[in-house]
């Protein structure tokens, strides 16, 4: 007898802590598509494709390397829809001593995994998830040092401890961050590169007729399915960031054009998150391009901030304050969100764009689902637990312990401040600096008031005025709201008046 060793969708690696010691003669690896979780929010149809379609090659490659791999597809007959119904009959199948799985990157998996415990008479033993630079006590014991979180103190400590873009004891460069190096406008005439896509091959293509089949209405489009579904085909499309896009990356990271989804952007985020590509190799393949000087190091800084700076800190956040933090709402948002943001139906041509592009890829860049998106909710008060879960469902590189704190904490400031510093908002002049999006909308984003502004640009007033109380201390809102000291209530009430003329035709 052996162990039965399940595999998430999300965990998609050999060198996972599941499969350690792992006996090929003696173990049995489990992977289960369950309807359970390919419904519990309505996801991307590519997202879908992106998790089926991983697990599927997952697995032969498991079978290649000599191991029993008892899989279960989304579609055999006698799949129960849900983890612990496969497991339930997996231990009918199989005689084992034990259950073996990784931690997994939801809190209600997580809790689900606690009841097997007492659920079955097999012992189960949840194993730590070594893939990330920082586990759940070491942000603990970073986090219980401070009264306030701020990811770029975790991130020094960080690149420190690791070793990573140092000289000695100093950051490499002389500056921790390069942040002010990477906010540039997109130049008219630059080249925008093509970006490599996969074609889908025959398992993708039988799973892209399975999700056709099973969700037909839900989010996304079926056609030009291109992300990565093998660890080989992630390391293709990471060596093909560096050649081509990585020595931009960082210049225009926070750009935006119409028409043009990908950018300059590493795309490697949904293969980071399921597994086909660990946070080290990547980190260290940019330090290496670095001290060959095939990249700038503004460019090298910023990429890594993302991955060993943000993605560490995000994940510690979820950790350590779930599950009420998926409740928290600080600043009351009641309205629901808008139909729009389903349909991509809507005269404002930023979030159009935006919504557009998510709809046809899975995917939008960090600056258009902060600053456009999530900016546009938080201005009009959505509910923050709706904007959550749109993200989750929206996006292929959209898991929980990720998404979650990123919507919550910094686009929607729903926790108060606990992970980001300040409300991450602005008027339209922002995105009109950082896109040419304002040029072909119907609304004016030089006009701040009455029915043809943008309406970004009395929404941002609004806000400010609505959250006076909550948000007038805070040292980084003190320019706007000096402003705000010097209006009368006269010009105030035309902004509230704006706002609550637009909130109406929602």
């Amino acid at each position: 007898m052996g162990v039965l060793r399940l595999l998430l969708g999300d965990q998609l690696s050999a060198h996972i802590s599941a499969l350690q010691g792992a006996s090929p003669n003696d173990d049995t690896v489990v992977m289960f598509e369950v309807m359970e979780e390919c419904s519990y929010v309505p996801h991307h149809k590519q997202k879908i494709i992106l998790f089926l379609s991983a697990m599927r090659h997952f697995a032969l490659e498991l079978q290649n390397k000599g191991f029993t791999v008892d899989y279960v597809k989304l579609d055999d007959k006698e799949n129960t829809g849900s983890l612990t119904g496969e497991i339930k009959r997996a231990l009918q199948r199989h005689r084992v001593t034990s259950i073996a799985v990784t931690e997994p990157g939801e809190w209600r998996i997580q809790e689900m995994f606690e009841s097997w415990k007492a659920h079955f008479e097999t012992p189960v033993q949840i194993l730590p998830d070594t893939r990330f630079f920082a586990s759940k006590e070491r942000f603990k014991r970073w986090a219980e040092r401070r009264k306030i979180w701020r990811m770029e103190h975790f991130y020094r400590e960080m690149r420190k401890e690791h070793k990573v873009l140092m000289n000695g004891d100093k950051p490499l460069g002389g500056t921790w961050n390069f942040d002010t190096e990477n906010r540039k406008k997109l130049p008219r005439d630059i080249k925008i590169p093509n970006r490599l896509r996969h074609k889908p091959d025959t398992i993708t293509k039988d799973i892209t007729r399975l999700v056709s089949e099973k969700f037909p209405n839900n989010f996304g489009s079926l056609e030009g399915f291109g992300w990565p579904v093998t660890r080989n085909q992630a390391l293709q499309s990471l060596e093909h960031f560096f050649e081509i896009a990585f020595t931009k990356f960082g210049d225009y990271q926070d750009s935006m054009k119409e028409g043009e989804i990908f950018l300059f952007h590493s795309l490697i985020s949904p293969s980071l998150n399921i597994g086909l590509l660990s946070p080290r190799e990547v980190c260290e393949a940019a330090e290496l391009a670095l001290s060959e000087g095939k990249v700038p190091i503004n460019a090298v800084e910023g990429f890594i901030r993302q991955i060993l700076g943000w993605r560490e800190y995000i994940r510690g956040v979820y950790w350590e304050l779930m599950p009420q933090y998926a409740s928290c709402n600080s600043l009351s948002g009641k309205r629901s969100l808008p139909e729009f943001y389903w349909t991509g139906v809507t005269d404002l041509a930023c979030l159009r764009e935006a919504i557009g592009s998510t709809h046809k890829t899975a995917y939008s860049h960090h600056i258009q689902r902060l600053m456009i998106t999530g900016n546009f909710a938080a201005l009009i008060g959505v509910e923050p637990r709706q904007l959550e879960r749109w993200y989750l469902a929206v996006y292929a590189d959209a898991i929980e312990w990720v998404e979650m704190p990123n919507t919550l904490g910094m686009a929607l400031f729903a926790d108060g401040g606990k992970m980001a510093s300040k409300p991450y908002i602005s008027s339209g002049s922002y995105i009109n600096r950082m896109s040419d999006f304002c040029a072909g909308c119907k609304y004016s984003v030089q006009k701040k008031n009455g029915a043809e502004a943008c309406p970004f640009n009395y929404l941002y007033w609004g806000y400010l005025i609505r959250h006076e109380s909550q948000l007038a201390q805070n040292p980084r809102m003190a320019m706007p709201y000096r402003t705000l000291r010097s209006w009368d209530d006269e010009t105030k009430n035309t902004y509230l008046h704006d706002t609550e003329e637009f909130l109406k035709t929602l």
